[in-house]
């Protein structure tokens, strides 16, 4: 069981994409303040959770995060930073490691360093990226990559394969674009239908030969073309939202997930124990009955799931309905054939070729 704390919306850079429309002004006023973040992780650690992500915004803009760390680990919770990379100096490093920090998730989108700091908008995100990247092995904190996959960049997913593997990172997770927060203007950008099982059938064939665990995030369909592949199961399930997975955002709202803005409590109104136990919205995931379409029939629900924020996106804010670039579910057919599906499931707008 993992858990997101989104700790701050501000951020030094302003990425394209970001889910958060995080920025350097972004408001401070309402995030929960250090002592709630510490009953925060006491409730976490009492709700079963073992695994606190802790992102933003970018985290180290918040002051107080290396004594939220410590106070963590002295919960005997496992905690892990979601990064940009570029405030990770080799002091930082050494600091979050005494924390009691496991490993940082630094985003890297692409090998060509122009691509990945246009898309993060800074000059030398790349650049501190990497050295975010060697600062945190040489405190010897696990380190995985983040990878943000488009139309724009999928054809970039082998080359930055490579890069991992030579930079010698213990893991490498694609995340397929989800239009929410700031990624709403790039959303013709998002992969869909074919062009969307084609990269993540790549993903999981690089995966199979690769030593880096390379798991597809935000593609819950990678699960049940593992299956069919015959690859190693290593996870349960695709989407794990509402099940052994949630976001808790700045101000203490507790959410689905990152890119999906439906509240399930507030931490300041009530336990996060008691929202993550009791809590209708949550309840409702677990109930595989209630799932809607084409995924509440398919017999792959339990190890898929379909991802629930492009249901909301996609069908009027109905987190249940079914995953809109499925085909798998509408007409029978494994996406690891070379079959055309019948009926592909329309597009809100028109998936456009690589531009790259």
């Amino acid at each position: 069981m993992l858990i997101s704390w989104n700790v701050t919306k501000v951020c030094n850079l302003y990425c394209k994409h970001c889910y958060r429309s995080s920025g350097p002004d972004a408001p401070t006023d309402r995030e929960l303040t250090t002592e709630e973040g510490k009953q925060l992780l006491s409730e976490i650690r009492k709700a079963g959770f073992r695994l606190v992500i802790l992102s933003g915004g970018e985290p180290l803009m918040r002051e107080d995060l290396f004594e939220l760390i410590a106070y963590a680990s002295s919960l005997g919770l496992r905690t892990a930073l979601g990064s940009n990379g570029t405030l990770i100096t080799k002091d930082v490093a050494v600091r979050l490691k005494a924390a009691g920090l496991a490993g940082a998730a630094i985003s890297l989108d692409s090998h060509d360093p122009s691509f990945h700091n246009d898309f993060r908008n800074r000059y030398d995100a790349w650049e501190k990226a990497i050295e975010g990247i060697r600062r945190c092995q040489e405190a010897e904190l696990d380190v995985q990559i983040n990878m943000t996959l488009s139309e724009d960049n999928a054809s970039h997913f082998s080359a930055v394969a490579d890069l991992a593997e030579e930079l010698n990172v213990r893991a490498l997770h694609p995340f397929f674009l989800v239009p929410t927060g700031r990624g709403t203007a790039i959303e013709d950008d998002m992969l869909r239908q074919l062009r969307y099982f084609d990269v993540l059938r790549a993903v999981l064939d690089r995966g199979k030969k690769s030593r880096l665990d390379i798991k597809p995030t935000c593609a819950p369909q990678f699960l049940p073309m593992a299956r069919d592949m015959e690859l190693p199961m290593r996870y349960t399930r695709g989407c794990l939202a509402g099940l052994s997975y949630c976001c808790i955002l700045p101000d203490g709202e507790v959410h689905i997930c990152p890119y999906l803005p439906v509240k399930a409590g507030s931490v300041r109104e009530a336990p996060f124990d008691e929202i993550w136990r009791d809590s209708e919205v949550f309840n409702q995931l677990r109930d595989y009955s209630g799932y809607g379409g084409a995924c509440g029939s398919c017999s792959d629900i339990g190890l898929c799931g379909g991802c629930r924020a492009r249901a909301y996106r996609y069908h009027n804010g109905d987190y249940m309905a079914e995953e809109p670039w499925c085909y798998k579910i509408r007409t029978g057919t494994s996406p690891l054939t070379e079959e055309e599906p019948r009926q592909a499931c329309p597009s809100p707008r028109p998936a456009k070729e690589n531009k790259r």
